[in-house]
């Protein structure tokens, strides 16, 4: 009888209790924020590739669509993310026996200037870099697609990581 009533008040004792956890990575208050302005990211690097700032752009719109109940909109947002793509660039990173380039690394830079405007003590401009690195014996022209495509996902990953998942 006493073990029927110890499950009893602890029924009640935890049935006052709320729990919330996103398995989503963000830790937002939706009860304080729910709008966010996503700038589209132009192009200040000196060397470019045409689709990498579209990419880019749907890139970091899908992330946060995907992963908050966030409203997109396009300006005044409760969170709020611009910035530019300031550097594409290919160097050399390992070299082979004979002395030649081996593989190649490509890296995209961006700088993001993030506003809270719920908590402005959350607010930063910060850079963000994501490297992918090919074989030298391939064109560039032949892995950019991918590899371009796999970096953008990661910088909105990045990005997404820095604003609302507050781990």
């Amino acid at each position: 009888m006493a073990t029927l009533a110890i499950m009893a008040v602890c029924a009640l004792w935890l049935s006052g209790c709320k729990v919330n956890y996103g398995f989503n990575g963000s830790s937002i208050d939706y009860n304080k924020t729910k709008t966010i302005t996503i700038a589209d990211f132009p192009i200040r690097s000196s060397y470019v590739w045409g689709p990498m700032g579209p990419m880019f752009n749907t890139a970091l719109k899908d992330q946060f669509a995907n992963h908050t109940r966030l409203q997109q909109v396009k300006r005044n947002g409760d969170l709020q993310i611009e910035g530019e793509i300031t550097q594409y660039s290919q160097r050399n990173k390992s070299v082979s026996s004979e002395g030649y380039a081996a593989q190649t690394e490509l890296a995209i830079t961006v700088n993001v200037r993030f506003t809270n405007r719920v908590n402005h003590a959350e607010d930063f401009e910060r850079t963000f870099t994501s490297t992918a690195s090919y074989e030298t014996t391939r064109s560039l022209v032949s892995v950019q697609q991918e590899l371009v495509q796999q970096m953008v996902n990661d910088l909105a990953e990045q990005i997404f990581n820095a604003t609302v998942a507050n781990w």
